[in-house]
């Protein structure tokens, strides 16, 4: 039997792509940990080394996975760490499952992440602090999850956000000024952060052009 490594090398040389089995590999692995009521996942089959053939998953003309779509998909597990060795990735829509555990920090090595969304889960523990080096981020939705402890001011590096949805978690402490600034002065449009356990209030603002969703705070959390 031909092995699985000249497999992919073979299908490497046919279509002038690179690491052909590594991604496909990462994705099987993440699989293998998700509980898939549906069978959306159905297609994700080393039969075919080469995820691109995959539903929900979309590559560019290298044949790289530069997105996944997998809202809604009544997936349970965990957000596995190796993620961020799809480099060229720009969309990671993982937004209405049931994923859980923690957002790993290793998310923050996608330098080319578009939008990330990860709404309406059951994430837990922190937002990770690297997401702070995101440069390429527009679209930030992490709301409606049990993430708790404060907001990382790094987020406020992220110049190019444009939405940001932090709602409805348990997160604490105050609104860092990095991240109001981006309002002030960067392309921030929508900013919500109500229902957390936040101190402090911030008001809603129309004086940059965009639409600011007011932030609601708890006021147990004010003293």
């Amino acid at each position: 039997m031909v092995s699985r490594v000249l497999l992919c090398f073979l299908f490497a040389v046919a279509t002038a792509s690179v690491d052909c089995n590594l991604e496909g590999d990462i994705l099987y692995s993440w699989k293998t940990m998700l509980v898939d009521p549906n069978n959306v996942l159905a297609s994700w089959n080393l039969t075919f080394p080469n995820p691109c053939s995959w539903f929900h998953v979309t590559c560019n003309n290298e044949n790289i996975v530069t997105r996944l779509d997998l809202g809604n998909a009544g997936l349970l597990g965990p957000i596995i760490p190796a993620l961020a060795n799809l480099t060229n990735l720009q969309y990671l829509e993982l937004y209405q499952n049931k994923f859980n555990g923690s957002i790993p920090s290793e998310l923050g090595h996608l330098k080319d992440l578009v939008s990330l969304d990860l709404y309406w889960n059951q994430l837990s523990g922190s937002i990770p602090e690297t997401l702070g080096h995101l440069n390429s981020l527009r679209f930030l939705r992490v709301f409606r999850n049990n993430l708790t402890g404060p907001i990382p001011w790094s987020l406020g590096n992220l110049t190019s956000l444009q939405i940001l949805k932090l709602n409805k978690n348990r997160l604490t402490g105050a609104l860092p000024v990095e991240v109001i600034e981006l309002v002030r002065f960067g392309n921030l449009g929508v900013l919500d952060v109500s229902n957390n356990l936040l101190a402090g209030t911030v008001h809603p603002t129309n004086s940059t052009g965009f639409a600011v969703t007011k932030v609601i705070q708890d006021p147990k959390a004010r003293n």
